[in-house]
């Protein structure tokens, strides 16, 4: 058979450091063969020889790097090409949120978790929004670290705890954007044309502007607005504001 013959999906996975669990019987699914490789970023010198000794021992995780910054940390993915990295946020130079931001555009194949001391919401949410998969605290423990470097490299997220019931609550906090309006406690309830002049009648628009930003008859926004008042029961333009603030329809 011809040299350039088409590689079978086993072969492509073995290519990659996976082989088919049928080889091993102890796992369900594709076992990786080649070690996660790691770079570890940090601006603390000891605390990188630390970890490069922590998982050096393991031998499904090799340690390819070490960098001091966030500048430093992107030079040394593009050269040794790491299955994930573990960032620090406050570093010298590029700090950990903005590596991570620029390594999700220039590294994509890239996982980092951010391993830091501080877990305020502000860290939290920025170090993920920039694009990491994980965020654990640097006072973790050495299993539960070495879970979380294999969890990333298989494509899954890691989150310390606490960080996670951050993650929780704030999504708990976002409006359900496939959920129907709540319905409005009128009743007769506004169409989306009423509710539209009154978004702008309670802002101190006149009916000419409410008409010129609706592409209205300045006509038909004096009814629209005469049936509001109505369907809110307000005397005039400053009460129907006032109401529709009070029953949540702005």
């Amino acid at each position: 058979m011809s040299e350039s013959r088409k590689r079978q999906p086993a072969e492509l996975a073995e290519s990659a450091g996976w082989v088919d669990a049928a080889s091993s019987p102890n796992d369900k699914a594709l076992q990786r063969v080649s070690p996660v490789r790691v770079l570890l970023v940090d601006d603390q010198a000891l605390f990188r020889e630390a970890l490069a000794v922590l998982l050096g021992v393991r031998a499904d995780i090799e340690v390819v790097g070490e960098a001091a910054d966030g500048a430093e940390a992107l030079h040394r993915a593009a050269e040794l090409a790491p299955d994930v990295v573990l960032m620090d946020l406050h570093m010298p130079v590029l700090n950990g949120i903005a590596a991570t931001r620029r390594m999700r555009v220039e590294h994509p194949a890239v996982r980092v978790i951010a391993l830091t001391t501080f877990d305020d919401d502000e860290e939290v949410f920025a170090a993920l929004r920039a694009g990491a998969v994980g965020y654990l605290l640097k006072d973790v423990s050495s299993v539960r670290l070495v879970e979380a470097v294999l969890a990333a490299a298989r494509g899954e997220s890691v989150l310390q705890p606490s960080v996670a019931a951050k993650v929780v609550a704030r999504f708990a906090q976002l409006p359900d954007a496939t959920a129907p309006p709540p319905p409005q406690p009128l009743v007769v309830p506004l169409s989306e044309r009423e509710l539209a002049v009154l978004r702008l009648l309670a802002e101190g628009e006149s009916n000419r502007e409410i008409a010129a930003a609706l592409f209205l008859a300045e006509g038909t926004v004096k009814n629209h607005v005469t049936n509001v008042l109505a369907k809110l029961g307000a005397r005039d333009r400053t009460q129907a504001a006032l109401r529709a603030r009070a029953l949540d329809l702005l």
